[in-house]
């Protein structure tokens, strides 16, 4: 069997999908489902992560553990959820894990620390709750984190000021077809209205934010103007937190593995925050042209305008 991986693919991403696949119990079953000889797959799992495939779920199935029972559920429960045949065998094993049983109140820190579950690993792959993993990059990867901030902050309070400016737009002009069969990103369908190029601003942070938490596939909202205000109102700030906690840890560098996807994808932080200014940009400038056929006045969207306007 080559080792050649096809131009294209994470390979990575897939060994570690079989390690960490829900009925991949044993080496054989993770093997199988990389198409690779048990002997091959340890060895390529081993050498591009820097653990075997057997410790890695080890391991993160009790980051797991942890998270559930901080979660407040059952030592029982969560035994068997992590594989094990049971409890004593589960409880031995967490407390040399985590120096403590998984019965004691402190088995597993507040709900609002992320990465306290986290045991020391070689490779920066962690359990993310509820479905995804992360994977940590380099440490101290910094770099324009100051500018990233502005133009995050810009992209946010621009937004909320085209949605405001498109609740006096009337509702036929709202969304009317003005750019037949026109695509933004190909995944996300046609953006032929005011309505869906606003839209669609709103939902992609939603869906970031998704990915980024750990969270479910979020449910489509209304898309009346009041409603994106209040979707966006929602999702900037956690949208704000999450672009300052990346800065403050300096962790522009690190991946996502994330499970929304199918199959999952890997990402890099920093990409994800360049992808959603990118696009955002683009589709901030489009409303502002259709907000403009549509007879209603705006500005021109200059994060210099708006920087002396704050501080003024």
């Amino acid at each position: 069997m080559t080792e050649d991986v096809p131009t294209g693919r994470d390979r990575l991403r897939e060994l570690l999908d079989a390690v960490l696949a829900e009925d991949n119990r044993t080496l054989t079953e993770m093997a199988g489902d990389a198409f690779a000889s048990p002997w091959h797959f340890s060895r390529q799992v081993t050498r591009g992560a820097g653990e075997s495939p057997v410790a890695l779920r080890r391991r993160v199935e009790l980051e797991r553990a942890a998270w559930l029972l901080q979660a407040g559920r059952s030592v029982t429960e969560v035994a068997f959820a992590a594989g094990y045949e049971s409890v004593e065998g589960f409880s031995r094993a967490f407390a040399r894990a985590y120096g403590r049983s998984p019965g004691h109140r402190s088995a597993a820190p507040g709900p609002t620390t992320r990465d306290g579950h986290w045991l020391p690993a070689p490779n920066g792959v962690h359990f993310h709750p509820p479905t995804s993993l992360w994977v940590t990059g380099e440490q101290g990867a910094r770099g324009g984190d100051e500018v990233t901030a502005l133009l995050v902050y810009h992209a946010l309070e621009d937004t909320r000021a085209l949605l405001d400016l498109a609740k006096g737009v009337p509702e036929d002009e709202y969304r009317r077809s003005r750019a037949p069969g026109w695509e933004v990103l190909g995944w996300d369908g046609p953006e032929e209205s005011l309505a869906a190029v606003l839209e669609h601003l709103v939902r992609t942070t939603e869906v970031w934010l998704a990915c980024i938490e750990g969270a479910d596939h979020p449910a489509r909202g209304a898309d009346d103007p009041a409603a994106l205000l209040a979707r966006h109102d929602e999702a900037a700030p956690r949208w704000l937190a999450v672009v300052r906690d990346v800065s403050r840890r300096g962790a522009w560098g690190d991946r996502l593995v994330d499970a929304l996807c199918d199959p999952p994808e890997t990402f890099v932080l920093g990409s994800v925050v360049a992808h959603v200014l990118t696009f955002g940009a683009h589709r901030r400038q489009l409303a502002r042209h259709w907000l403009r056929d549509a007879g209603v006045p705006v500005d021109a969207g200059d994060p210099i305008d708006w920087s002396r306007r704050r501080t003024s």
